[in-house]
């Protein structure tokens, strides 16, 4: 049977809300943790992985708390790790692996860093990390041209603004195709209540002020895969580098002609070092 959104979604209830997610495969359970870009979801993220993980895991794709199907953010805070730890409670997961991209991995990093033992793998692909001290997402000038446009989609959610976040996440340009755009639009009108929590997030600071600290990210312990595309104009590769140095059972992948999805541009690859990754680790 091909999957499909509509035949691998699920809900559950959550201390922390009602969670959307994507589920198929047997085996070591997986969970993807998708960005925070306008319009993102497990689906939108990860869909030409799922099927091809699903051989081999136990898969779960979820939408974090405050986007995609999921509920809102409660009073404006942003619950980062506490919401994979109790989605792999209600779930019955003792310990699973978590792939995360972007704002999905610096969730995913707070997770290993602080629940040790519930965390088998940790795979990473562009994390903006250790935000709190210089060079932020930049060289010095402010954000970078991705977060820029990130933050316009959510204040613009048309397809044009969207075809311009898509041409920025992606090495690719043919990424930017006018359905994929078209979705991403529709997804983020779809909830008005995401767009607010998120430009607030934002601008507080808190849709990422769970992330470790580097201490904290120097005691993980499980097995880690970063992985990050050379020309990601999002979050510089140099944060990768900067966290394989930090994270000590760790390795770097880096991917030349990649930008920030790479896991959607490099899909093949990225499968296959997933699956090698927690297969032989």
């Amino acid at each position: 049977m091909t999957l499909t959104a509509e035949n691998t979604s699920h809900f559950v209830e959550l201390p922390s809300g009602r969670m959307h997610y994507h589920e198929a495969g047997s085996g070591h359970p997986l969970i993807l943790v998708h960005g925070s870009g306008a319009g993102a979801s497990g689906w939108s993220n990860f869909s030409p992985n799922i099927e091809a993980l699903a051989e081999h895991f136990h898969v779960f794709a979820v939408d974090v708390i405050g986007w995609g199907e999921s509920d809102a953010v409660k009073d404006g805070e942003f619950v980062g790790p506490v919401q994979i730890i109790e989605f792999m409670d209600a779930l019955g997961l003792d310990k699973a692996a978590l792939v995360g991209n972007s704002m999905g991995g610096v969730i995913s990093i707070a997770a290993a860093a602080r629940h040790p033992e519930r965390i088998s793998h940790l795979i990473t692909m562009g994390p903006g990390v250790f935000t709190n001290i210089p060079p932020l997402f930049t060289a010095g000038d402010g954000p970078t041209e991705g977060i820029k446009i990130l933050l316009q989609a959510y204040l613009d959610p048309s397809v044009e603004t969207m075809k311009k976040l898509v041409s920025i996440m992606a090495f690719d340009p043919a990424m930017a195709s006018d359905a994929i755009a078209t979705e991403r639009a529709r997804a983020t009108l779809a909830r008005p209540d995401h767009i607010g929590n998120a430009l607030q997030g934002f601008k507080s600071g808190k849709l990422t002020g769970y992330q470790a600290t580097p201490a904290e990210a120097a005691g993980i312990t499980a097995p880690s895969l970063l992985i990050h595309g050379r020309d990601d104009r999002v979050v510089p590769y140099e944060h990768t580098l900067r966290l394989v140095a930090t994270i000590p059972n760790s390795r770097a992948v880096l991917l030349n002609r990649c930008g920030h999805w790479a896991q959607l541009e490099h899909a093949d690859e990225f499968n296959r070092l997933v699956v090698d990754f927690v297969t032989n680790n």
